[in-house]
């Protein structure tokens, strides 16, 4: 099987700048580079989603892990999940704080009878783990929190990417998806919220709506939390897949009904036939792809359709 890769950075209103989409055109391309790389050396799907993952968020202009985004009291509290397809397994960590790499704590919970924990929990995993402990706060997150104090927390969510001249409202995750040469699907995802939230918000990275997959499909979604827990995004794509549709016609079908629905936010799917496909309703989708042969990425694609493909 030609191994397939896709992932994302987040999805918004606008980039500004060239400036600024050539510093993460080059941030995603230089990821999916290495990570497909070493899925062509025979990496499984679920360690290359962990690495994927694990380099966005280590990117501190990605809204998961370094970099995520302050909620309301000035803390950070991140999520993810991870889906392995072939084995029907979901695992994840809710309102994580003080560790690098969240998508490694679901990653553990991969092997466990419990597979998602919330906060209290996560953090006795991570002292179970002996992790170190790490705090993810950058200085501009930094403030951006204490510019919105000032203004008692007007704005509705913090930028997408932690980057001054990107600063725009925005709807911050990242996600990969994976087709290994065993023809293997893992979908993750990863996130610090959207920004100036109340204590206890979940978001939707830690569930089937923002992250699923199965030995058909595997999607991650990003955008709006509620807006993408309200249509079960990623679940529904997947589960139309099985269904019958193309991978193409479940995106299309899905974000039509999610954009009738006023709902702002975007995916990025892979199917087992090595399909690669995207689609949005917000106005861009921090994504790019290895699809066996070039790499490619969503930074200026505006439609007129809901969805891109690629085969």
């Amino acid at each position: 099987m030609q191994p397939k890769l896709i992932i994302h950075g987040g999805a918004g209103s606008s980039l500004k700048g060239k400036g600024g989409l050539a510093v993460v055109r080059e941030a995603l391309h230089g990821i999916v580079a290495t990570v497909y790389g070493d899925l062509c050396q025979g990496k499984t799907a679920l360690d290359a989603v962990v690495q994927g993952c694990q380099l966005l968020e280590d990117h501190p202009r990605f809204n998961a892990g370094t970099g995520s985004v302050l909620q309301s009291d000035g803390q950070i509290r991140m999520s993810a999940a991870l889906m392995d397809g072939t084995a029907q397994r979901f695992s994840g960590v809710i309102n994580v704080a003080r560790v690098k790499n969240p998508i490694q704590l679901a990653q553990t919970l991969q092997g466990e009878s419990d597979r998602v924990l919330s906060d209290y929990g996560a953090a006795e995993l991570l002292r179970e783990l002996q992790m170190p402990i790490y705090n993810p706060l950058t200085d501009l997150r930094l403030e951006e929190w204490l510019l919105e104090r000032k203004g008692d927390f007007n704005k509705e969510m913090a930028g997408v990417i932690a980057e001054q001249e990107l600063s725009e409202p925005g709807r911050g995750t990242i996600g990969v998806v994976a087709l290994d040469q065993q023809g293997q699907i893992v979908a993750g995802t990863s996130t610090g919220g959207k920004g100036f939230e109340r204590i206890g918000r979940v978001s939707d990275s830690a569930m089937p709506a923002g992250n699923y997959a199965t030995r058909q499909a595997g999607v991650s979604c990003t955008g709006i939390g509620e807006d993408i827990i309200d249509e079960c995004l990623a679940a529904k794509i997947v589960i139309r897949v099985g269904d019958g549709l193309t991978l193409g016609d479940a995106m299309v079908k899905s974000m039509a009904e999610a954009r009738g629905n006023g709902r702002d936010l975007g995916a990025i799917a892979l199917a087992a036939d090595g399909t690669l496909a995207w689609g949005k309703t917000s106005e861009v989708l921090l994504a790019a792809y290895h699809d066996g042969e070039n790499i490619g990425d969503t930074l200026e694609w505006t439609g007129p359709d809901l969805m891109g493909q690629t085969t």
